[in-house]
């Protein structure tokens, strides 16, 4: 299970952060990330990070957002810097578990948290 928390109404150049906390068991590897979706609009990839570490952004970040995360705490933060209105959306936190031999991966999600970037 996924608990999502942050987010809601920010004005632009706002810098809200998003937690999301996993509870139960995640594996050893995984992949934490997070997802939005604009209305009318498909869901996108904005930032992942492995278990290893390795970290993707989403090009239309571009160096504004931060992913870590807490690995005693099976927990992932997004900071969000500059934002603008066109990062309006439901921010969804994701966490993949992959396993290997043979390799299969299994995702769950949170419950998506709204942002909302007006002034």
């Amino acid at each position: 299970q996924l608990q999502a928390s942050g987010g809601g109404l920010v004005q632009p150049g706002g810098s809200p952060r998003l937690s999301c906390a996993a509870s139960g068991s995640i594996g050893s590897t995984n992949v934490m990330g997070w997802y939005r979706q604009a209305p009318g609009k498909r869901r996108e990839l904005v930032a992942a990070v492995t278990s290893g570490g390795r970290i993707n952004y989403a090009e239309f970040v571009q160096g504004r957002f931060t992913i870590s995360r807490d690995n005693a705490k099976n927990t992932v933060f997004l900071q969000m810097n500059s934002l603008k209105p066109e990062d309006t959306a439901v921010y969804y936190c994701n966490i993949g578990i992959v396993a290997y031999n043979p390799y299969a991966r299994n995702d769950y999600w949170g419950q998506g948290t709204q942002v909302t970037v007006s002034s």
